[in-house]
């Protein structure tokens, strides 16, 4: 079953990103539904966002950034699977390191911008939240096998008949 969901999701990721990166150029109502799902996830500050065709994309240049990452960490969790499997080899803490270290120039230009230390430009923005993005497509992917649908659901109950009345 894996072997059939993971490279949907792999799809599913990439054609996020083709989508975000596109919505500008797309037609009325699905560029509108991009731009109000991104709104959700997403500050939209035009400031902080990259434009196309003079339009400002659904989310802004960190988001792409992490969704970009994303992708390409599902993707090598994909092809090739031992990327997957040097995830799933690392024990839970060092997996929370490797997440740690793979956030910290996200939250390195996010401290210093909130401090008013430093004004990162949008491609600055978009390369620190790749590494993370990609460590969480890799933990995603890595965990992806592991999930046992048929063990989530209990089984139904079986109604069994009641014995005939005694004539």
């Amino acid at each position: 079953m894996g072997r059939v969901i993971a490279p949907l999701v792999a799809l599913a990721a990439a054609g996020w990103v083709a989508l975000l990166i596109s919505a500008p150029i797309l037609p009325g109502s699905i560029g509108a539904a991009l731009y109000g799902l991104g709104s959700f996830i997403c500050h939209q500050i035009p400031e902080r966002s990259f434009h196309i065709a003079a339009f400002q994309l659904p989310v802004c240049a960190r988001c792409l950034g992490l969704y970009a990452g994303a992708a390409c960490g599902i993707g090598c969790g994909v092809w090739p699977a031992r990327a997957v499997q040097a995830v799933r080899a690392f024990d839970a803490p060092t997996t929370r390191w490797l997440a740690g270290v793979a956030a910290a120039p996200t939250v390195i230009t996010l401290v210093l911008e909130w401090a008013g230390l430093w004004d990162p430009s949008n491609v600055t923005r978009a390369i620190a939240g790749v590494p993370f993005g990609a460590v969480i497509g890799l933990v995603v992917m890595s965990a992806l096998p592991t999930l046992h649908y048929g063990e989530c659901v209990p089984p139904r109950p079986t109604v069994s008949k009641p014995p005939p009345p005694p004539i």
